[in-house]
């Protein structure tokens, strides 16, 4: 925008000293060299004297040409040093937001700043790091503005992917415009990390296969999701109510669904679900069970155990679920002793 306006700035003061030149050297009969310096000393308003003597229209046209020469000028030394301010502080502000990028790890990378991008990224960003990259300007600023770390560059480039971090990251999360570009995201994320756990966006049922087999772990439709979100409302409302409370946070209280992993080395990996007594001393609500070769177990019975590496889907408050966080991850000789004798008793 401030180089714009520089430009703008320097067409017009060329343009008023172009027709000062022709005035001079059409009207005046100044030579071409004498016709130039007449204008730019008097648009510069340097003070020299004229080159040759004036008659009256003569005097009349520089008069004017001094005021529209002098608004000239100004407005083009305010745009250029106004588009070098704007140079310097946008480079400061683009290295603070790289250091803040190169700070995160195992966080999420969204592309895609668009209405899907900007639904994502605020879920995402509440319980783990996020960068934003968009290609449009207006959306980068929009997201910057947010407070979110945001790369304006073309995600379907790899070296803007790595500028986010993609090598550090957890998730990628491709909601760009075209099933094309995502795809090429999906392909590009896939090749650099074949751990990545990698969310694409697709607009047509066609692309759903393409971009799975491209590398994809989910691929979502959001006119699909928004379909059934709709007849869900319309057939089971209070079911659909509740699970906007328990997945979007909306309501008084904030129910939240959670995943957590079960380290090998935790007090609670080979305890049932009756010995862990997850309940009594986090008071979340253990909902479903899933284990490495991802079958779920859905409301497990008291005698479920809870092997190393399995996933809980638990239920509760924020405040639950973080002692539930930590309770999980309590190593072997930091364990709760109630946990221990459970499972002593039970050996």
């Amino acid at each position: 925008m401030g180089w714009s306006r520089a430009r703008l700035g320097l067409l017009a003061l060329a343009g008023v000293i172009a027709i000062g030149t022709a005035w001079y050297s059409l009207v005046e009969s100044f030579t071409a060299l004498d016709a130039l310096y007449q204008a730019v000393t008097t648009v510069s308003t340097v003070g020299f004297r004229e080159v040759n003597p004036l008659d009256s229209s003569g005097r009349i046209f520089t008069i004017g040409l001094i005021f529209v020469g002098v608004g000239a000028m100004f407005f083009t030394v305010t745009a250029v040093f106004e588009a070098i301010l704007e140079d310097q502080v946008g480079r400061i502000g683009r290295r603070r937001m790289q250091r803040r990028i190169d700070d995160l790890d195992d966080h999420v990378v969204v592309c895609g700043y668009g209405r899907v991008g900007r639904t994502v990224v605020p879920l995402v960003a509440d319980a783990m790091g996020v960068v934003v990259i968009e290609l449009d300007e207006d959306r980068g600023k929009a997201a910057a503005e947010a407070g979110f770390p945001v790369i304006v560059g073309d995600a379907t480039d790899d070296a803007v992917l790595e500028e986010a971090g993609l090598s550090r990251a957890k998730v990628l999360v491709s909601a760009l415009p075209t099933d094309a570009d995502n795809l090429y995201v999906v392909l590009s994320g896939r090749a650099a990390r074949a751990d990545l756990h990698i969310v694409a966006r697709a607009r047509s049922e066609s692309s759903e296969a393409k971009l799975q087999l491209a590398g994809a772990d989910r691929v979502i439709n959001p006119q699909e999701i928004g379909g059934r979100r709709m007849a869900a409302f319309a057939l089971q409302p209070a079911v659909s109510e509740f699970l906007d409370v328990v997945v979007h946070g909306a309501g008084e209280v904030a129910y939240r669904l959670e995943e957590i992993e079960v380290p090998a080395q935790a007090a609670l990996a080979g305890c049932s679900i009756r010995d862990a007594h997850i309940r009594d001393q986090t008071g979340a609500l253990v909902l479903a069970l899933r284990d490495g070769a991802e079958h779920f177990v859905t409301n497990p019975g008291p005698d479920t155990l809870l092997g190393p590496g399995m996933t809980i889907i638990a239920i509760g408050t924020d405040d639950q679920l973080q002692r539930l966080r930590a309770y999980v991850a309590a190593g072997r000789t930091a364990s709760d002793p109630s946990t221990v004798d459970a499972r002593a008793t039970r050996e």
